[in-house]
């Protein structure tokens, strides 16, 4: 199915990470096959395919997809954690949750619904169309 090169190659990428930092600004959405921190403030959506994680004085204005995830931060949209999904204290999230498993520490706000034991399924990194021909410009 997959030769040991390929599978290397995504155990590499699921162990990247990919920070957003204190005074940075994102708009747009940012999707990752590895983890992806933030520390400053997104305006759209966020998906990776392993952790995402955010520090006490993060924004996303967004939904956030991805397998596990440690919240300190502010998040405006729904959250989709297929395993654990842990609100720390300074945690702020308004919008709806689904996920596995849900630690809500002493402090943490939460206002929406939630819907847990969520069967985990794979999530789907897609490259935008003017880089889906780049991908296969390169095969070629």
């Amino acid at each position: 199915m997959f030769s040991k090169e390929e599978k290397k190659s995504s155990e590499e990428l699921s162990q990247t990470s990919n920070i957003i930092g204190k005074e940075t600004v994102l708009e747009g959405s940012i999707e990752s096959a590895g983890n992806i921190r933030v520390e400053g403030k997104v305006y759209g959506n966020a998906k990776a395919k392993a952790k995402f994680v955010m520090g006490p004085d993060a924004y996303v204005d967004g939904n956030v997809v991805a397998r596990s995830g440690e919240v300190a931060g502010n998040i405006r949209g729904n959250i989709e954690i297929s395993e654990l999904l842990i609100l720390k204290p300074t945690a702020v999230i308004n919008g709806d949750i689904l996920t596995n498993q849900l630690v809500v520490e002493p402090g943490a706000t939460f206002n929406g619904g939630c819907k847990m034991g969520h069967l985990a399924k794979d999530i789907v990194i897609e490259l935008p169309e003017s880089r889906a021909s780049e991908k296969v410009a390169k095969r070629a």
